[in-house]
């Protein structure tokens, strides 16, 4: 049996540590909340992410992080993408020397501009084969409910990347694993973004061809920015591309897919964030991701729009007008 830390109580991280225990493993939440601690640890429940949901009798959870991680196999860090970097300042010395470092985080640092797994490379030391991500179509409440899904499971080192496949493989939920880092990363973070663009456009009204239309030219940015990182374009037709972008731009369960639709309805930008009780990754890292895509000379009209929109008081409807007065041209994932 495998001993799992997953640093983060929030609603992906209470999901994902199901899956690890119903896959066999004994897991560990921290927590800075003590009722959430008492919660889990007398009545199997995390009632502020996932009501009336029974969790497995073998996660358990702590406020000491150095409880949590003793012995830990598996280290899943489960906390906001602008918040990481920071705490892994004061968890570093506290990992076991094996483990691996799991993210569960879909998003780009602000001013370093570094995806998760760099974050976390800089932040603890750790060589890259110690270090995987998850991603793909996986919104928390349907993985709690043990809805069926798939995922992708990325590591630079196979044998690492299928030993995390193995440690969370389960009958509803199902990893396939890659050794494309970058892409994994770049189709979570930016998925996020164009689901904020869709949610806006269901907000204002806009129906299905306009936001197929987003959809996939959202992909398009997707790949451009990815292939120009170095990441493998056919990552971006799979789970933690496709996969994830659909989810995320149509689900009423996406937080980046509600805080846009919000927006499209008229709330500021102000009422939204003081509506949304969660993180919402896409509205920090939408301008380190614009700003990357600008350091490597790749076109993402989308993000820029929704930059405009949730940082510079632009309004939601020029989103849609700056999308329809682009120049024609020939149509293509790489370049257009």
């Amino acid at each position: 049996m495998s001993r799992v830390a997953i640093m983060g109580s929030g609603s992906w991280g209470t999901a994902f540590s199901m899956v690890l225990a119903d896959a066999g493993s004994s897991v560990t939440i921290l927590t800075r909340d003590a009722r959430i601690v008492r919660q889990i640890n007398e009545e199997h429940r995390n009632e502020a992410y996932h009501p009336g949901i029974e969790l497995p009798g073998s996660v358990v959870a702590t406020t000491e992080p150095a409880r949590a991680l003793e012995a830990a196999d598996l280290v899943v860090l489960a906390v906001p993408a602008q918040v990481l970097r920071e705490n892994l300042a004061q968890w570093a010395g506290m990992l076991p020397a094996r483990s691996v470092l799991v993210s569960l985080i879909k998003g780009i640092e602000l001013e370093t501009m570094k995806r998760m797994s760099e974050v976390i490379a800089e932040s603890t030391g750790v060589e890259s084969h110690r270090i995987a991500v998850v991603s793909g179509p996986n919104l928390a409440r349907e993985v709690a409910e043990h809805q069926p899904t798939a995922t992708t499971i990325a590591c630079d080192r196979e044998s690492s990347a299928r030993l995390l496949a193995d440690a969370c493989t389960t009958d509803y939920f199902r990893p396939y694993w890659t050794t494309d880092v970058v892409g994994t990363e770049i189709g979570g973070a930016v998925k996020n973004v164009i689901a904020l663009a869709n949610g806006m456009a269901v907000g204002m009204g806009l129906g299905e061809n306009s936001q197929a239309s987003l959809i996939t030219r959202g992909l398009a940015e997707m790949a451009r920015l990815g292939v120009a990182l170095g990441a493998d374009p056919l990552t971006f037709q799979g789970l933690a591309g496709v996969g994830d972008l659909v989810a995320t731009c149509q689900s009423p369960l996406s937080r980046n897919r509600t805080f846009g639709l919000n927006l499209g309805r008229g709330l500021t930008v102000a009422e939204t964030i003081e509506s949304t009780k969660q993180t919402c990754e896409g509205y920090k890292s939408c301008e380190p991701i614009l700003a990357l895509a600008r350091a490597h000379g790749v076109d993402m009209p989308i993000t820029e729009q929704v930059v405009q929109v949730v940082h510079h008081g632009r309004s939601p409807k020029s989103l849609a007008a700056a999308f329809m007065a682009r120049d024609t041209k020939r149509e293509s994932v790489a370049g257009g």
